[in-house]
């Protein structure tokens, strides 16, 4: 275990100064675009810009002997911000790591379209691969607020009557609106990304009002999660939404859904993104991929 290199990181972030505050979204984005731009994406892997179910999407694809299936990618960022680029390090990387094609999908964002859009956008997809191909051969993944709307997206998948992806992968996912877990407050010193007040104020673009105390916006609060197909959870100590996923490992065990609720010590959100600096990010995508290897085999 690289203790140095998790020291190393979160004295960097901890310590990295703070800049001014954007005033707009546009900003906002811009901000975040160069952020996830510092992280290492392979060069192996192929993209090309298509579309899916009317929305933007990348496929990224193997240099070569390409598995069959499709990994359905939604990125992170709060709901409002990112796009299949600034989450290319970690869909590049699962599918250099599994030999399997992912579409990255470019959902709706907030505040132009708050919710449920990114979750209509997600089943809308979902609809188009069963289209043409068996839900067998399907695998949802997704990074923070990505990560939730693998989840939601499952939910109203099931609750739409159709059959469901054979797997979820879920990096640091944001899973309750309510923002009532303990570690919304025992972790706040500790996460060099978030606060509690920050998350709150944008979530509420992304509530525009909604009742946050529903399952497609709390899943870990208030989600049945009776007859989903098997999870991963992957999180950081370092993390406020830590307990986000403890939270929904134990409503998927109280379902009889089989999942694995992979927790790595100090770490930070999404640190799976910090393969140049931390080997740990490295270990759990290769986690991650086996993961998916074996609900497609």
């Amino acid at each position: 275990m690289s203790r140095d290199q998790r020291r190393a990181i979160a004295e960097k972030l901890l310590q990295a100064p703070e800049q001014p505050e954007a005033s707009t979204i546009d900003e906002m984005r811009a901000g975040f675009a160069a952020l996830m731009s510092q992280y290492p994406v392979p060069a192996e892997h192929r993209e090309t810009p298509t579309t899916l179910a009317g929305r933007p999407a990348v496929l990224v694809e193997p240099p070569r002997d390409q598995r069959p299936g499709t990994i359905l990618y939604f990125h992170g960022g709060s709901f409002s911000l990112g796009s299949p680029h600034t989450a290319m390090a970690l869909t590049a990387n699962l599918v250099l790591r599994t030999g399997i094609r992912a579409l990255s999908l470019d959902y709706r964002l907030t505040p132009e379209h708050p919710f449920p859009a990114g979750i209509e956008d997600g089943l809308a997809a979902y609809r188009s691969l069963l289209e043409a191909g068996d839900p067998s051969s399907i695998v949802f993944a997704g990074d923070s607020a990505g990560g939730g709307l693998s989840v939601t997206t499952t939910l109203a998948a099931r609750d739409a009557g159709l059959p469901l992806p054979a797997g979820i992968v879920a990096f640091s996912p944001g899973l309750d609106h309510t923002r009532s877990g303990e570690s919304m407050v025992t972790k706040e010193a500790a996460d060099p990304f978030f606060t509690r007040e920050s998350m709150g104020k944008t979530g509420e673009l992304y509530l525009a009002g909604a009742d946050p105390a529903q399952p497609l916006l709390a899943p870990a609060v208030h989600a049945d999660l009776t007859g989903f197909p098997p999870i991963l959870l992957q999180v950081g100590t370092n993390e406020i939404l830590l307990d986000d996923s403890v939270r929904l490992a134990e409503r998927a065990r109280e379902a009889d859904v089989d999942v694995i609720l992979d927790i790595t010590a100090d770490v930070p959100h999404v640190f799976q993104t910090f393969t140049d600096t931390l080997d740990e990010a490295g270990q759990a995508l290769d986690r991650a991929a086996l993961f998916i290897k074996q609900r497609l085999a």
